[in-house]
């Protein structure tokens, strides 16, 4: 990792606004990377609550990806050392909606075994409902 070398050697010459510049661009990269898993895991939640709301049923393969999706999202998200959240509710819902074209357009490919195209498979569930319920599931304190 050069981010790391080039801090060691920024210390050691004493140039401490060039590591704390390190600092920041390390620290905004780890945010990123946690905000990515949270979209993955989020991309498959959604997946499943659109199948569950286009079938109008549920399996317990869909239950139990739904609440590993929750686990994993709410993991990655807590700050452990220092407390609190990486993603603010507000930034959750952000990702929701972004990650929602990804999921309804997987989720064609699987709901009512396949046979919706992605439009038809918008017509037929809540995007508001699908987004609430996601949020409700996740964890804030």
């Amino acid at each position: 990792m050069n981010e790391l070398q080039e801090l060691r050697e920024r210390i050691e010459n004493q140039d401490y606004q060039g590591a704390l510049k390190i600092v920041s661009e390390l620290e905004e990269m780890s945010v990123e990377d946690k905000l990515n898993k949270i979209y993955s895991y989020m991309v498959i939640l959604l997946i499943h609550l659109i199948k569950q709301q286009a079938e109008d049923r549920t399996t317990r393969s869909w239950d139990r990806s739904i609440f590993n999706s929750v686990k994993y999202i709410n993991r990655t998200n807590k700050r452990r050392k220092a407390g609190g959240y990486y993603a603010t509710r507000e930034t959750l819902v952000e990702i929701i909606d972004e990650a929602y074209e990804h999921a309804l357009t997987e989720a064609s490919f699987e709901a009512m075994n396949g046979k919706l195209k992605v439009e038809e498979l918008a017509q037929k569930v809540d995007r508001d409902v699908i987004k609430t319920k996601a949020i409700a599931l996740l964890e804030f304190e």
